[in-house]
């Protein structure tokens, strides 16, 4: 294990990198900071790659969008006070996904702490209380022996389901005050079992074994589960519709004949979940997406699947299974019988009513002269090789894609999690730190201005990544929903620079596309090295979800 050069004083922050790298960790994402310098020192006697953001809440994304694109722990350093406020937004998003993290966050020295009147710079009467309604727990490291355990039980807690970011405080002198603790030569962290418990297994299988139409949706807890196989083996069992939300994406083969895609911001879709007699909800909390903005209201009984105990029945009664998706579906799968009574629905088989479901929601689109947007769309998705790892912001794309991306073999990331906006750029730069692979990030001009100092990581770490920016003058999601409410809009126009010369300025090939040929300006710039920019200028609309026709 790599410790301190010969001669040197080893000190806490060797600690800290010495345990991570025992762990696993290879990469670290964050800024340096004054009470963080023994971090930083330790890093230059460490393997650990670090990447070094502009923002904190960049770093905070990046480190999210390693961890979703490589399936690892992202690992995240903060400087006291400033920093460690920036970094919070990002971590809100961390959370909210279930996207595990180790955040080490340095502090003031231990006699400043809880002394508001010392006046340290970047004092706070409580740092890590500021992080508490984004991470799962919260330390405060004191002694510089107990950093290894810390940071082992750390790493313990982020992989362990539910997932999610955990943080850690060292304060200046522990970080830097020299050690007797010996080099760390191992760490083992693995998650705790979360299994589903065998009474509702049984219950579940009784309902679902009568059920005559059952139904699925499938979140993203399904996917942090690793639940696929199964969840396809218990749909084809039951012949049940199954639809993915945003974040569940990918979860189930998006042309498989029991598949209603992700059309979940769809009446058409809601009207056949809300009819199911047995409705299975798989790491979802039915929240505001999902439940098409609350207005889902089922008529059956739900069985809800979810490691995290405060989503389960948050937004409605069910038969609640408080369990990782993976090893719950495990289970059912096992113990599900194929029912003996072929469902029906209502005169169609599950496969009928989900091709004219399909129908009808493409009839609806038709009816609402969306032919640009669904052709931007389709030009996209045509120019992005299967395999390829996909990053949206919060912007009228992304919520196309929610719905009518077919995620292939890559992975689909978007911030609906937490919605704030420029997860995009950032998560997509941390994704290509973990991957090496050609990565794609799309944003609209607003939430790009939240990750524009990115362009300078992207060059300095040479990182291939494709940032396609649709560019429509404002913010184009508040826009419409503020002309819908109140016939006008508010402070949604923006004024913005020249996103191709910008882009050149930190050495980063740019290029201009009409909305006709994003596909041809994508495809040619996948094909070149490094980071590069496509800049699309053009105003698209969102689809109507309610029934506009017969």
């Amino acid at each position: 294990m790599t410790g301190a050069a010969d001669g040197a004083v080893r000190n806490g922050g060797d600690l800290v990198v010495e345990t991570l790298e025992a762990l696993g960790a290879t990469t670290v994402f964050g800024i340096p900071g004054q009470h963080a310098l023994g971090l930083f020192d330790a890093l230059s006697r460490s393997t650990l790659e670090f990447v070094s953001s502009r923002v904190e809440n960049n770093a905070a994304f990046a480190a999210d969008g390693f961890s979703r694109a490589t399936g690892k722990v992202g690992v995240l350093f903060l400087s006291t006070g400033p920093g460690a406020l920036t970094s919070l937004a990002g971590l809100q998003e961390a959370y909210a996904t279930g996207v595990p993290m180790v955040v080490v966050a340095s502090q003031i020295p231990i006699e400043g702490l809880g002394a508001r009147r010392r006046g340290m710079l970047h004092q706070l009467d409580d740092q890590k209380a500021s992080a508490a309604n984004v991470t799962k727990s919260q330390r405060l490291i004191q002694h510089a022996s107990g950093i290894p355990s810390a940071i082992q039980d750390a790493w313990t807690e982020a992989i362990s389901a539910p997932m999610g970011p955990v943080w850690i405080e060292v304060p200046q002198n522990v970080l830097l005050g020299p050690v007797m603790v010996p080099a760390v030569e191992d760490a083992l962290a693995e998650p705790f079992d979360n299994p589903p418990r065998s009474e509702l297994v049984t219950e579940a299988v009784k309902w679902l074994s009568t059920a005559r139409r059952p139904a699925i949706i499938a979140g993203g807890g399904t996917r942090r589960g690793h639940g696929e196989e199964h969840l396809l083996s218990i749909a084809e069992k039951l012949r049940a519709p199954v639809i993915c939300t945003p974040g569940g994406k990918g979860a189930f083969p998006w042309a498989h004949p029991l598949s209603l895609q992700s059309w979940i911001e769809d009446r058409w879709a809601t009207d056949v979940l809300e009819e199911a007699d047995v409705l299975v909800v798989i790491g979802s909390s039915l929240g505001e997406i999902t439940s098409n903005y609350f207005t889902f209201a089922p008529r059956g009984r739900i069985i809800q699947i979810d490691a995290e105990p405060r989503v389960l029945e948050s937004n409605g009664p069910a038969l609640g299974i408080r369990a990782d998706a993976g090893q719950a579906l495990a289970a059912l799968d096992a113990a599900l019988p194929v029912p003996e009574q072929a469902p029906e629905w209502h005169g169609q088989s599950p496969e009928e009513l989900v091709g004219d479901t399909l129908n009808r929601i493409a009839a609806r689109l038709d009816a609402q002269d969306l032919a640009p947007e669904r052709t931007f769309m389709a030009d996209i998705r045509a120019a992005v090789p299967a395999g390829m790892q996909t990053f949206w912001d919060m912007t009228i794309a992304a919520y196309w894609a929610w719905s009518c991306w077919d995620a292939k073999s890559g992975q689909f990331h978007s911030a609906q999690g937490a919605g704030g906006l420029g997860f995009g750029y950032p998560g997509a730069l941390g994704a290509a730190v973990g991957t090496r692979d050609r990565v794609l990030a799309v944003s609209g001009d607003g939430s790009a201005m939240y990750s524009i100092a990115e362009l300078a990581t992207a060059r300095q770490h040479d990182l291939p990544v494709t940032w396609l920016i649709v560019d429509d003058g404002g913010y184009g999601v508040l826009r419409e929903y503020m002309v819908d409410a109140f016939g006008k809009a508010t402070a949604t126009e923006l004024a913005g620079p020249d996103f191709v010369r910008l882009a050149e300025s930190f050495g980063i090939p740019a290029r201009r596309a009409d909305p006709g040929n994003v596909r041809q300006a994508l495809e040619e710039s996948f094909a070149e090295e490094g980071p590069n920019v496509v800049v699309v200028e053009t105003v698209l609309r969102l689809f109507a979800p309610t029934h506009l026709v017969p």
